[in-house]
């Protein structure tokens, strides 16, 4: 699936790579336990040729809006699976924002009838949440609001599938196509015991890569029932009926350690050997 380094540089304007920035749930952790799949929460960047997508505002937006302002990169679109604290905690600390040059556009869709997305981040940066408003971002911020189902016309070349996804306020899954290959973002979601989700079917299906919510094991899920969130054994269950070639577990949940996602990646691979964990720093090309 990766490319080598010769062909990437000939293929530059078909690549299609994941950076993973963040791939932890509910709150950002730290200390020895944590070193290997990192503690940030959760922020995907997706590169398509020359277009830069971002996947929610979690505590990886800090770094991955560093490399982005190294690298000259002010042009960014940014999507919102759903507006819970863990998701745009790193909102507010994204470089690119500060500069007049940049335009960034923003999606959501979770509220859509009740909230558009510029209401959203009004609310994220506003006292006594935070002490200085939107405007501070002199960057130009376009916002896009679409309902759940949607097909995102994101540039003339590069659309994205929407679907509703089982989660607490709901949160919108997302399917990118490119150049003939596919990836599936799907977080934060909850499975019914026994059935297989046919939104999310829809999104997997047949993809190169979809990461997928695995925050629980099947045997905490009865302890939090109605949480929002997956496992990592449903996340294989859907792999398998979706024909997709890889998945990978993210929103990792604050307690869970470096050794207990190693024993996690291990038994997930004896069920499915495209299974991984993801890690903070993560990049896979497509």
């Amino acid at each position: 699936m990766a490319l080598k380094s010769d062909d990437h540089r000939r293929d530059s304007k078909q690549e299609f790579r994941v950076k993973i920035w963040g791939a932890r749930g509910t709150l950002p952790v730290s200390g020895e336990k944590f070193q290997k799949y990192g503690g940030n929460t959760i922020c995907i960047e997706v590169r398509c040729g020359e277009h830069v997508l971002l996947f929610d505002a979690g505590s990886g937006l800090l770094p991955a809006g560093q490399a982005l302002k190294a690298e000259g990169i002010g042009d960014v679109s940014m999507f919102f699976s759903h507006c819970h604290y863990d998701h745009i905690v790193g909102f507010p600390y994204f470089k690119p924002f500060f500069n007049r040059e940049n335009d960034v556009r923003i999606w959501s869709g979770h509220l859509a009838g009740q909230k558009t997305t510029r209401e959203m981040l009004a609310e994220f940066m506003s006292p006594p949440w935070f002490p200085a408003p939107l405007d501070i971002c002199c960057a130009q911020i376009i916002t896009q609001d679409f309902k759940a189902g949607d097909v995102l016309s994101v540039h003339p070349e590069l659309e994205i599938t929407t679907g509703m996804l089982n989660h607490p306020g709901n949160a919108i899954g997302y399917r990118i196509d490119w150049q003939g290959r596919s990836l599936a973002i799907i977080t934060d979601t909850e499975h019914e015991d026994g059935k297989l989700d046919k939104s999310v079917l829809k999104l997997i299906d047949n993809v190169d890569l979809f990461l997928y919510d695995a925050s629980f094991t099947e045997a905490e899920m009865s302890t939090y029932r109605g949480y929002g969130h997956s496992s990592w054994q449903q996340a294989c269950l859907l792999a398998k009926h979706a024909n997709a070639k890889r998945v990978g577990f993210i929103h990792h949940a604050p307690f869970r350690t470096d050794d207990d996602l190693d024993a996690i990646e291990a038994d997930a691979k004896k069920e499915f050997s495209g299974a991984f964990a993801a890690r903070d720093g993560d990049t896979i090309e497509l």
